[in-house]
């Protein structure tokens, strides 16, 4: 039996861009203003995460068997006994698993997204003048990417010949029984693909 075992772990690029400290809370403050004045402040925040695997796996099981046997032969006797041939046979099984996991790029996911959820952002607006305008505008933006491309090749081939001899009784005054012996194949795959993103 031959049996293979590969496994292929996730190849990741991963790319988090954050701009504006999303790692960061952002602050923003109105306060000890004039009367009748107008007062704004304005936040952005931008985060961008991405991440992309690429697994290939490809795994070639070959196998080719040959088997046979001899010529049994009884001729020219005046008693001949049985003439019999060998048997012959072929045995052959596969076996392959193949096992792909990205859980570090989901790992990576959750990272960055306990860091944005730490992130919030405040505002407080206080002691402002009679008659002013006060204004906050604060926006997040978040883009979360994932990309998965799994490739997975298994080819098993199998040749196999099996041949048994042949057995003659002839030429005798008083002739045996003559047996050719059996001849037999089996073969058996099992694959396996495992993939977790």
């Amino acid at each position: 039996m031959k049996k293979q075992l590969i496994r292929a772990a996730a190849a990741t690029v991963l790319g988090i861009s954050l701009t504006a400290g999303f790692a960061s809370a952002q602050t923003s403050t109105i306060g000890n203003t004039g009367p009748d004045s107008t007062n704004q402040t304005n936040s952005t925040n931008n985060a961008n995460w991405f991440a992309q695997n690429n697994n290939g796996v490809g795994v070639g099981n070959s196998n080719g068997q040959g088997a046979s046997s001899g010529t049994a032969n009884a001729s020219g006797n005046t008693n001949a006994g049985g003439a019999t041939s060998g048997s012959t046979s072929n045995n052959n099984s596969f076996g392959t698993g193949v096992g792909v996991s990205n859980s570090g790029s989901s790992s990576a996911a959750a990272v960055a997204a306990a860091a944005a959820a730490n992130s919030a952002s405040s505002a407080s607006i206080n002691t402002t003048g009679p008659g002013s305008s006060n204004q906050v505008n604060q926006n997040s933006t978040m883009n979360w990417t994932m990309v998965n491309n799994n490739q997975v090749q298994v080819q098993n081939s199998n040749s196999q010949s099996a041949t048994s001899g042949s057995a003659n009784v002839s030429g005798n005054t008083n002739g045996g029984s003559a047996t050719s012996g059996s001849s037999s194949n089996t073969s058996s795959a099992t694959t396996t693909v495992n993939v977790s993103n």
